[in-house]
């Protein structure tokens, strides 16, 4: 019987619990508003953020919280001090939430010295969890029952199965993928695109366009849990918490690490 860290099965139970509240307001008429960024926000991102803050600081009151939707309130001279904390999107591809493709995500995870250590990737629609652990590997539950997942090596006969953004197309991304010849592109909403690479059935995530550190702290660590690896476009892993900007560099998901030198763009 598999057995979990007592503490992602209660970043789980929070995230599953989130999720609940997301699915309340994706049957009504919600309203979107935009925030600074021209980004959509609705009631749903802001009832994700309010159950699973308010739950976090009950489970670890010692552990600060960065979500996407407080981000804003927490100065760079404060974060620079953490060497652990929560990293949260309470609702991750708000875009799909609107269009109502049921490709969204609740994202929690655990940071330990700029890396994720720790994630849960909760699927609302589909009521799929992806939970990862660095120290213990990659798991998913569907319908209660708990599964170990792992990435698949590179084919090597057949196209590279390639996820790309659903609502984030590149030319920049076209561009890249001619150097693997045959390939096969999956078009994924938020941080799906992670964990189905996780679990073996996508070989390549290349994301040449903006995110920001909530967006694949928790996706991270499922996947690294799994076999695969998250690293900048040089080859160098991709960390958190580095800097006073949130948003990412561009980044390279493999679920074969020898891969890794073909993939990498600017070693």
């Amino acid at each position: 019987m598999t057995t979990l860290h007592p503490q992602l099965l209660a970043i789980e139970s929070i995230a599953v619990d989130a999720g609940k509240e997301i699915l309340r307001i994706y049957d009504t008429e919600f309203e979107v508003e935009s925030k600074s960024d021209a980004s959509p926000l609705t009631a749903a991102d802001m009832a994700s953020h309010k159950v699973i803050t308010a739950r976090l600081a009950q489970l670890t009151p010692d552990i600060p919280v960065l979500s996407e939707e407080s981000a804003e309130e927490v100065p760079w001279e404060e974060r620079a001090a953490w060497n652990r904390y929560w990293l949260v999107d309470p609702l991750d591809g708000t875009k799909e939430f609107v269009k109502r493709n049921g490709e969204f995500t609740v994202n929690i995870a655990l940071i330990e010295d700029q890396k994720p250590v720790m994630g849960v990737v909760h699927v609302p629609v589909q009521g799929h969890t992806y939970l990862g652990d660095i120290n213990h590997g990659a798991h998913k539950r569907v319908d209660g029952k708990l599964a170990v997942i792992s990435t698949r090596p590179t084919p090597t006969d057949g196209p590279l199965v390639v996820s790309r953004s659903r609502s984030h197309p590149s030319a920049e991304l076209e561009a890249y993928l001619e150097r693997f010849g045959q390939t096969e592109t999956v078009p994924l909403g938020s941080s799906l695109k992670f964990c189905r690479l996780a679990e073996g059935l996508i070989d390549l995530y290349p994301r040449l366009g903006p995110t920001s550190e909530w967006d694949t702290g928790a996706a991270q660590a499922v996947v690294e849990a799994a076999g695969g690896v998250v690293v900048n476009t040089d080859g160098s892993p991709l960390r958190y918490n580095t800097k006073s900007s949130l948003l990412n560099p561009y980044f390279l998901v493999l679920a074969d690490p020898s891969l890794l030198s073909k993939a990498v763009i600017d070693s």
